[in-house]
């Protein structure tokens, strides 16, 4: 009877590479050479058994068959003699990186045949004695090794700290049982791989990804990923990866695994620890020879950490929380800060588009970077699922006249795969639209990769305006244009040309915006936040003041640090009651409002992101504050002909009368932008209950209305 070997676990998905047959070939010989080594074993008791021929042997126990057994039991098979590995034979692979001794590769054969060839079921049955067990036994096993079941060192072999059972390759079941005769499986993962299938293994479905290679062009600090690769080459150490913003672990582990040849899998862990998948996640790296990288960590990550404390698999750990050395039993982990992703990666928004950049040099330029391949795929294995979806970049990408790709991504600090799925984003957009990509297309797609918890402390504004929507004098308007470039450039100015204070300060951008209620301050924000391409989340102060000592400041934290990690610009409106000057302290109310203000003071030494604060009264900010500022723009209230602009812009798409003439309105009434604007409004809504257009005596009722609303004399009408 020809044996049959199946080339795939019969269970699992159709591979998408397939594995050549050398894979499961390889194993033939060495189940021909141990089917011999059963049959003299079959053979030495048969000889001796009265009950060899008994068709019910197994199932009962003759007079006959007692007195055998009580006869001293024979020599088993000698020592078995090792032939060398087969070619392609992944067993032997297995052994040599996971430093299995011969007898464990014995033991392993042994326990793997029944599920290779359904010929060696009976055959253990008869040798168990029992025709129900068709698998083999650690007594079976030692059997035929050659070696006595009384000897410990053979006995250890199946001991749980021994490496068959530690590594999850020997399952030895039955504990009930007496030693001898407890049975020994393999894992079907096991099985698939020796047979060249490598599937991923189930129980790590929705745990495990494949994180995505680097994008070329993507900015990272090249020489802690060498020394990074370097460790991780030498000495696979567990290593902790603090992140600064979301994501910065993810994209540095993928990098410096890369230069190791090594396809890290991503493991995100889902339920509590013991439901963790963690004997199988540690046997699937073993089985790949990859490393593992668990981001983010669960709220208690010490069960997890401790259980991926191994010596033989790499492991990165990747997460915002500082590293608590409770987490680990006595083997710390390698602590490191994580570099920070660089805002502005032209290049690699470039590749993951198509195009091919212009620029002269690459961040990452030179032989080293293409002197390490792609980590090449072993033969007949199968992708792990990527952690964002396939991207393939367009090859015909031609950015339309005037597209500057440069300015379009600078203010956004997205690395590892979030630029790839911004970019696809970007290109579905404009596919969507039926026209080419344009740069609005591109701001949206990276903001829906910065997703932001800031929704929970402020109101988003998605800013639909833009510098055509602003009246202003020329050196305020100066002002916002060199706003929008610090937020642009802070990293290459502060981080690579080292123009940091130090101290631990951070890289963001801080304006003041004062002047009077409707100069347009709130607006200039918005204006800036649509220049830079992001959203505005206007600070709402009912959702952080709170009455609780402490609780203010915690509030206020939780702001930064969500805004720490996001890219969108932070608008605190009305800012003197967070950031008023500091009084002497006369009373406990006093003492806790100076407390406010010295922790904002902190804070913001340590902001990484765009922070704009509105004032009507520029003197009610403490000037501790002001010094941090990068920015103060003073907002003067519009002259005549300030206000005539302001006027004719407001109805810029409003049905008028012919004849209409701001220029009367503009003169007698000393109105700001944003009453202006109410004026308009009020003109609006008049004309429309009467189904005709503005005309000038709507603006003029108006304009009386917001007079009467601010309490002042209207014009014309004298005292009232």
């Amino acid at each position: 009877m020809t044996p049959h070997v199946p080339g795939t676990v019969a269970a699992a998905p159709v591979p998408t590479e397939v594995v050549p047959a050398e894979a499961a070939d390889a194993l033939l010989p060495r189940l021909s050479r141990l089917r011999e080594r059963v049959a003299l074993l079959v053979e030495q008791r048969s000889a001796t058994d009265p009950t060899a021929t008994d068709p019910l042997r197994g199932l009962y126990l003759s007079e006959e068959a007692v007195r055998h057994l009580l006869e001293p039991a024979g020599p088993g098979p000698g020592p078995q003699e090792d032939r060398g590995p087969e070619r392609g034979d992944r067993l032997d692979l297995l052994a040599g990186r996971l430093g299995l001794t011969e007898l464990d590769v014995r033991i392993l054969l042994i326990a793997l045949a029944p599920d290779l060839e359904r010929t060696f079921e009976p055959l253990y049955g008869y040798l168990n004695d029992d025709v129900g067990r068709r698998r083999a036994t650690t007594g079976l096993a030692l059997d035929l090794c050659g070696l006595p079941a009384h000897q410990a060192a053979a006995r250890a072999r199946f001991h749980p700290s021994a490496p068959l059972s530690t590594l999850s390759l020997v399952v030895v079941e039955e504990p009930e049982r007496p030693f001898l005769s407890r049975s020994l499986r393999v894992p079907d993962r096991l099985v698939a791989h020796l047979l060249g299938d490598d599937t991923l293994d189930a129980a790590l479905g929705g745990h495990v990804r494949r994180l995505r290679a680097p994008v070329r062009g993507e900015r990272y600090d090249k020489a802690f990923l060498l020394r990074l690769a370097d460790r991780l080459t030498r000495v696979p150490l567990p290593v902790y990866l603090r992140e600064h913003r979301a994501g910065d672990g993810l994209a540095c582990a993928a990098a410096a695994l890369r230069r190791t040849g090594r396809d890290p899998l991503h493991f995100t862990p889902g339920g509590t620890p013991v439901q963790e998948p963690i004997a199988e996640l540690l046997r699937e790296a073993r089985l790949r020879d990859c490393a593992i990288v668990v981001s983010p960590l669960p709220e208690d990550p010490a069960p997890l950490m401790r259980a991926l404390a191994v010596e033989d698999v790499a492991v990165l750990f990747s997460d915002p929380r500082p590293y608590d050395p409770h987490w680990c039993d006595h083997r710390d982990p390698l602590v490191l800060d994580a570099p920070r992703l660089r805002s502005g990666a032209v290049e690699a928004w470039a590749t993951a588009l198509g195009e091919e950049p212009s620029t002269e040099a690459r961040p990452w330029a030179g032989p080293a970077d293409d002197a390490v391949p792609e980590p090449e795929r072993t033969a007949g294995t199968v992708p792990l699922p990527d952690s964002s979806p396939g991207f393939e970049p367009s090859p015909g990408f031609e950015p339309p006249p005037g597209f500057d790709l440069a300015p379009v991504v600078a203010p956004y600090r997205l690395g590892g795969d979030r630029i790839v799925r911004a970019a696809r984003a970007a290109q579905n957009l404009a596919a969507f639209d039926g026209g080419a990509l344009t740069a609005a297309h591109l701001r949206l797609a990276a903001r829906q990769q910065s997703a932001s918890g800031l929704e929970r402390h402020a109101r988003r504004i998605r800013p639909d305006v833009g510098w055509d929507d602003l009246v202003l004098p020329d050196k305020p308007l100066l002002q916002l244009h060199e706003l929008a470039l610090r937020a642009r450039h802070r990293d290459r100015v502060l981080g690579e040309w080292r123009l940091s204070a130090g101290g631990g300060r951070g890289r963001g951008v801080l304006g003041l915006f004062a002047g009077d209620s409707g100069t347009g301050k709130t607006l200039s924000a918005e204006v800036v936040a649509a220049e830079l391409g992001l959203d505005l989340y206007v600070v709402q102060l009912s959702s952080i003041v709170d009455k609780y000592v402490g609780e203010t400041e915690k509030n206020l934290e939780r702001i930064f640090t969500e805004a720490d990690r996001t890219d969108a610009v932070l608008l605190f409106d009305e800012a003197d009651s967070v950031f008023g000057k500091r009084s002497e302290v006369k009373d406990a109310h006093d003492r806790y409002a100076n407390m406010e203000s010295s922790y904002l003071l902190q804070r913001l030494e340590s902001f990484d992101g765009i922070a704009l604060l509105t004032t009507n009264l520029r003197a009610n900010i403490d000037e501790a504050f002001t010094r941090r500022l990068d920015l103060v723009v003073d907002f003067p209230f519009p002259d005549a002909d300030q206000r005539l602009a302001l006027w004719r812009h407001a109805l810029t798409h409003v049905p008028r009368a012919d004849g209409i003439d701001p220029r009367a309105v503009a003169r007698d009434f000393e109105l700001a932008g944003g009453s202006i604007r109410s004026a308009v409004v009020t003109a609006a809504y008049t004309a429309a209950g009467r189904d005709a257009e503005v005309t000038t005596a709507d603006l003029l009722e108006g304009a009386r209305r917001e007079y009467r609303k601010a309490g002042r004399l209207v014009p014309g009408e004298g005292t009232w």
